[in-house]
């Protein structure tokens, strides 16, 4: 089961860094060519039945993950569970979904007819968690749609792939701190995601959490070819709780702002 789990993050990160690079710089920066160890990815969907968020969980949940816990963001209108292996060296997973019932008209029909042009059993597809966007939209529908929700927009471009993933500093060889390594990756010349400052939560809440702006990368759209933002990397140090294990959920606070970090800059 590991095995069948590790080859599946592998190809999730292969679709992940062909747009976005900085990934892998950072990887390297970090790790001074040792593994890094991932604490978790991000998925983002729609809350209609065919592609929602218990149809991606259902591919992990098969693998031996299980629901740990809910959330709510109410301004981004989006809702989202995270999940977790058995084996605590595998990646948690965090997969919102947007609730497309609360936007306007045009983008529920936007959205609405992305999905119809799905088939049916695309969320049972082996490579459905790296398959991208395997729908056609429009650079004008794509803009109709930031308008409302930079989320939706980001979805429609991409598709099903990692928003991003997130470095476990807990695992990092040689750092102790999210401050140092929020330095270094700022000295390689990378953008920080500074929406409510650099870095997110506190040993309060156990968990901090920071990370990069979202490089850009070209979308061929149906009507022009343009370059938006893509993906992330993440940042996580996590506190241990009274029992001595280290806390393993999310805090939606910190979350709300880590999902700017595919705004344009």
């Amino acid at each position: 089961m590991t095995i069948a789990v590790k080859s599946l993050f592998e190809n999730i990160w292969n679709n992940y860094v062909e747009v976005t690079p900085s990934a892998q710089k950072i990887h390297q920066l970090l790790g001074s060519g040792d593994d890094i160890i991932n604490d978790h990815v991000a998925y983002r969907t729609f809350n209609i039945e065919k592609i929602n968020l218990d149809k991606l969980a259902a591919q992990l949940i098969k693998l031996g993950y299980q629901e740990c816990n809910q959330y709510q963001f109410e301004a981004k209108k989006l809702d989202a569970k995270h999940f977790e292996h058995p084996d605590s060296t595998l990646p948690k997973v965090f997969i919102s979904q947007l609730q497309v019932e609360k936007f306007s008209s045009a983008a529920q029909r936007i959205i609405h007819q992305l999905v119809d042009s799905l088939p049916d059993d695309i969320s049972e597809r082996d490579d459905f968690l790296y398959s991208g966007a395997t729908w056609q939209i429009s650079h004008s529908d794509y803009l109709t749609l930031l308008e409302e929700s930079e989320y939706a927009a980001w979805l429609a471009a991409w598709g099903y792939r990692a928003n991003h993933f997130t470095v476990s500093i807990n695992a990092l060889k040689n750092y102790t701190s999210i401050e140092d390594v929020n330095q270094t990756v700022k000295t390689g010349g990378f953008k920080l995601n500074s929406t409510g400052g650099e870095i997110k939560g506190d040993k309060i809440v156990k968990l901090e959490q920071s990370s990069t702006m979202a490089d850009k990368a070209v979308v061929n759209f149906t009507d022009n070819n343009v370059e938006i933002p893509s993906c992330f990397y993440e940042f996580a140090q996590r506190y241990p709780l009274a029992n001595g294990e280290l806390y393993s959920g999310f805090v939606a606070a910190s979350a709300d702002k880590i999902f700017e970090s595919t705004n344009a800059a």
